[in-house]
Order: C-alpha cells, then structure tokens, then sequence
C-alpha cells in the first residue's frame, strides 16, 4: 500500500509529462496497473471473483 503522503503527491499534476505514473484508484499500487479499469492486479482479481466487475467472467476451458 502506498503511503498517503505519496498518493496526495501524485495526484497533483506533475511539472514534466514523463512524470506521469499509473496507480491503482484504490489501493494506489503503481505497479502492474490494467489500464481499461483503473486497477492494479490485485484489487482486479478481488473485485472480478466478488463479482463487483460488469463484463469479465473467470474463464475456463
């Protein structure tokens, strides 16, 4: 989990573009963020096995 103080600081608009970095909305984890929904790995799998994400069913073959 990312601090408070860090999640603050990247929310503010950063002074060069390259700056820029993706974090999770929810837990704010900056690392392996899926871009079509705005989650990190982790809270992607939790909220897809809850059921709380329309459209993405588990799959199995």
């Amino acid at each position: 989990m990312a601090t408070t103080a860090k999640i603050v600081k990247e929310k503010r608009p950063p002074k060069y573009k390259t700056r820029q970095r993706n974090r999770c909305q929810l837990c704010g984890r900056p690392r392996a963020f899926i871009r079509k929904f705005a989650l990190c790995r982790l809270c992607f799998r939790r909220l897809a096995l809850e059921g709380d994400l329309a459209g993405v069913t588990k799959s199995s073959w």
